[in-house]
């Protein structure tokens, strides 16, 4: 934590000059990218969410319109509305992309195969017409965090059960095929334009390892992992972006059946994680969370410890590959 805050505990410790910090982030982004990467534009994968769609407006601020390229990478078990979002993002912006459907190549992986044999091992009546997703469970109660298997059969009932950890893992790891193909695409394009990648985790996603190392994780910039959700969505909204990616609430986009990001991570949703995460930071006083969140203090403490264990378990996926000793003529 950073040293003790004495302030008044509320959204007003999020506020953002929009104008200033936008600015500053371009002139960051067009140095970056021209002067230390030498490279002539940018490519953004554009999910139709709030991150990636300022991400995007950003680099445009830096850079103009054509030099920044949109990729729309959906899959089998995307939001139908994802990609219109993107698209819609990508011609408010005016900045050429392509729609490129990574399914044949998940389906060549096993990526789907793998998952469905792993949900199978839980329900064995699971087949790929149903839907599904995952759940955490256990870190504000004080328990260690597990994680649920909820699906849907076809007539719409509901079932869950705790996954065991072999399940767990092996359904990661497939859908984790998700984040790493696109990013394989996102590479693909800027070797071919002579771009740099963008990266577009938020500081709540960055600090607490919500990302899959060497799939979303990867980037040569991420201009937004400073700001915190809120701050995204504000910016969102200074810049002018549409109506319908300004509103829409943040999401995994990952497996079928609908799914917030606090459902299947986070302790709370975004807007009470960022003022958490904002509060352990400045060594604000639990008490003085739990008031500001109208939450009891046993919850605040789980949650403070709960930000606490996600950064030490995800530590790995920040970490540069180990050396057996330094290679001084190689920059870090």
């Amino acid at each position: 934590m950073s040293s003790k805050t004495t302030v008044r505990l509320d959204t007003s410790v999020l506020a953002l000059d929009c104008e200033r910090e936008a600015q500053r982030i371009a002139d960051w982004l067009r140095h970056g990218i021209a002067q230390r990467l030498h490279r002539r534009g940018a490519v953004v994968a554009l999910s139709g969410g709030i991150d990636s769609s300022v991400c995007a407006a950003l680099a445009v601020r830096a850079l103009g319109p054509g030099k920044v390229f949109g990729l729309l990478l959906p899959e089998l078990d995307s939001s139908a509305s994802s990609a219109d979002l993107g698209r819609s993002v990508a011609e408010h912006l005016g900045i050429a992309y392509e729609l490129h459907d990574i399914a044949p190549a998940l389906q060549a992986l096993g990526c789907y195969r793998q998952r469905d044999a792993a949900m199978r091992a839980v329900f064995p009546a699971y087949t790929p017409a149903w839907k599904s997703k995952l759940a955490i469970a256990g870190g504000t109660a004080g328990r260690i965090n597990c994680f649920k298997l909820v699906v849907q059969s076809p007539d719409g009932e509901q079932h869950e059960a705790r996954l065991p950890l072999r399940e767990y893992l092996q359904i990661v790891a497939a859908t984790n095929y998700k984040q790493r193909i696109r990013k394989t695409v996102e590479y693909c394009h800027a070797d071919r334009l002579h771009y740099a990648v963008i990266g577009t985790p938020n500081r709540l996603e960055y600090d607490q390892g919500f990302f899959v190392k060497n799939g979303d994780g990867a980037a040569d910039l991420k201009p937004i992992a400073h700001l915190y959700k809120t701050q995204v969505y504000a910016m969102a909204r200074h810049l002018g972006l549409p109506e319908g990616v300004c509103q829409a609430q943040p999401t995994t986009d990952t497996y079928s059946l609908q799914q917030g990001q606090d459902e299947f991570y986070f302790a709370l949703p975004y807007a009470q994680m960022d003022l958490a995460l904002w509060a352990h930071r400045h060594q604000v006083p639990p008490e003085d969370l739990a008031e500001a969140l109208a939450l009891d203090l046993d919850t605040v403490q789980f949650i403070y410890r709960d930000i606490e264990a996600k950064r030490r378990s995800t530590a790995y996926l920040h970490a540069r590959p180990m050396l057996v000793e330094t290679v001084d003529e190689v920059c870090a």
